[in-house]
């Protein structure tokens, strides 16, 4: 069983696109580790560095709603992938994004916006966060030095099996002869 636990980069907005993610000019690129010095950097977002060692350190991303929407590439999420992220949590996710993740062995968890609220009113402006998802008992825990918040999240059986696999193509593999 895969480790989905990390150091959280906070993304304090709504509706950020598959360009600000990852710019449309790096999509003739023919492997994927072309992708992730690109990551996020058109992401337009007060006090936010796309070269900083918070992003470089973290594996996993907090934000708002409607996370991944623009166009339907599964480019944004392996430019994640290539960087270390192997989680989202947002209130919202575009539903083609939302499945590119999992396609791609990534959790893209999404909690009621009041939980989403919750996390960043209580760690937000902490550089010791950190969150850890219990796949199998879909749980998470964000936490820092003096506290902790566990949340329950909902994953189909389906994209669970993706998430184990490693992604779909492996999911296939293990499968389908």
């Amino acid at each position: 069983m895969r480790n989905f636990e990390g150091k959280v980069l906070f993304l304090d907005r709504s509706d950020i696109n598959t360009d600000e993610i990852i710019p449309a000019k790096y999509l003739t690129e023919i492997e994927k580790s072309a992708l992730g010095p690109h990551l996020l950097e058109d992401l337009t977002l007060e006090g936010f560095d796309p070269n900083s060692d918070v992003l470089k350190q973290s594996s996993v991303v907090v934000t708002r709603g409607n996370f991944g929407c623009g166009s339907s590439r599964e480019h944004a999420p392996w430019a994640f992938a290539e960087c270390g992220f192997h989680t989202i949590l947002a209130s919202g996710f575009a539903r083609i994004f939302r499945q590119n993740m999992f396609n791609g062995g990534l959790l893209a968890i999404e909690l009621p916006e009041e939980d989403i609220e919750e996390i960043f009113n209580k760690y937000a402006n902490r550089s010791d966060v950190t969150v850890s998802v219990d796949i199998d008992s879909t749980t998470l825990t964000v936490s820092s030095r003096d506290q902790s918040s566990a949340f329950d999240f909902a994953i189909s059986g389906f994209d669970k099996a993706l998430v184990e696999a490693g992604g779909w193509l492996d999911f296939a593999d293990q499968r389908y002869d």
